[in-house]
């Protein structure tokens, strides 16, 4: 492998001809190694198909997106796309198969499958099958609890890193009709996320920078027992869009998710309690998308409307986040709640609702206030349907 390596960088530096195999944009360690090693595998075996320039994909999730031929497609749901890899290297060329590149296969699948622990239901019999050979191959290899310790200590330490860097470190974004989310994993409690300095005026300037209109942070860590332990914070300005995903992830069923509220004092953020720790942000993202649908829904013009009414999306946002603290604070519709209070001036918020006095009552007033109770009652019953 180390020769590999040291004539792939000879290869770039002379400008020679090669092939590029890339992993998944998350960069994780999964990625890396995968890709490292089957860029090895081919190297080395002098596959008559690659002459040609036939591409494949090689993965252990389902993929959305379409692949023309002559593109092979290779997809089977296992822990780890390492074993994938270590079953085609094993197959198609077993002697080139040394130690180093066995000990970095054999950690990859040891750490995405939680050290083949039937208990949080990760592994799966191919998962088991392939660290067994690649044991069986290099009786040396690190222990399994060794070198899921290591692995797992330098994946969750975050030390260092600014909010930014740990939201990129690995994330996924949907796009919907001009709306952008982005889910981030964040390894490490969410209570001490939230109590990061400046964390409100980062998470503003993450979003702004990336032009995202919604960040979902999925705080992960494991406790004293070695258990997954989950959390979510929805952080989004407009508040229509983020109580309305906040909703439909209280709400779900598809799978559960066993939401309890936590604390937060910081504007635009909700934070979670994740009870049902087997929901990933795999399982997260089709919720994400319905909460979109339910949101785009409710964008619609109301019955007994005039159907003429032109209303962009950025404009009910800007009237909907004006009357938020009394028409749409929350899904429950509990009417004895009294309204939050003014945003203080020192906020990080745009302006200060009261910075022009009291409003003024007037007619159109009024008949603003209906519209955007119609809006409200429209998304609710939208979420009701789900």
């Amino acid at each position: 492998m180390e020769d590999y390596l040291q004539d792939c960088r000879a290869a770039l530096q002379e400008s020679r001809p090669l092939h590029v195999v890339l992993g998944n944009e998350a960069c994780d360690l999964d990625s890396v190694v995968s890709a490292l090693a089957l860029a090895f595998y081919l190297a080395k075996a002098s596959d008559t198909a690659l002459e040609e320039a036939v591409a494949e994909v090689l993965d252990h999730r389902p993929i959305e997106q379409k692949h023309c031929p002559p593109c092979h497609v290779s997809v089977e749901l296992v822990g780890s796309c390492a074993t994938l890899v270590t079953e085609r290297i094993l197959q198609g060329a077993p002697e080139i198969l040394d130690r180093q590149t066995a000990a970095l296969l054999h950690g990859t699948i040891i750490l995405d499958c939680v050290n083949m622990d039937l208990k949080i239901g990760k592994a799966t019999p191919k998962d088991s099958k392939y660290v067994e050979k690649l044991e069986a191959l290099f009786p040396d290899l690190p222990k399994r609890n060794d070198i899921f310790d290591s692995l797992q200590k330098a994946k969750f330490d975050v030390s260092g890193l600014t909010t930014e860097q740990m939201l990129r470190k690995d994330q996924k974004t949907i796009y919907r009709q001009g709306v952008k989310v982005a889910i981030s994993a964040v390894y490490m409690d969410l209570e001490a996320f939230l109590e990061r300095s400046n964390l409100l005026a980062d998470l503003h300037a993450f979003c702004q920078a990336h032009s995202y209109d919604v960040l979902v942070a999925m705080t992960i860590f494991f406790n004293t027992h070695n258990e997954p332990v989950r959390q979510l914070a929805i952080f989004c300005p407009h508040v229509a869009l983020r109580t309305t995903i906040c909703g439909v992830l209280e709400c779900s069923h598809s799978p559960p998710l066993k939401l309890t509220p936590a604390s937060s004092t910081h504007p635009n953020l909700h934070a979670y309690l994740q009870g049902n720790t087997q929901v990933s942000r795999k399982k997260l993202l089709p919720l994400l998308q319905e909460a979109l649908s339910v949101y785009f829904d409710s964008m619609k013009i109301p019955s007994g409307q005039p159907e003429t009414a032109d209303v962009s999306r950025e404009q009910v946002d800007k009237e909907l986040d004006r009357a938020s603290n009394s028409l749409i604070s929350g899904l429950s519709q509990d009417e004895e709640d009294p309204p939050l209070p003014p945003t203080p001036m020192n906020s990080l918020v745009d302006e200060c609702p009261l910075d022009q006095g009291l409003p003024k009552l007037s007619a159109e007033a009024v008949f603003e206030k209906c519209s955007q109770i119609s809006l409200s009652q429209s998304t609710t019953a939208s979420l009701s349907k789900k």
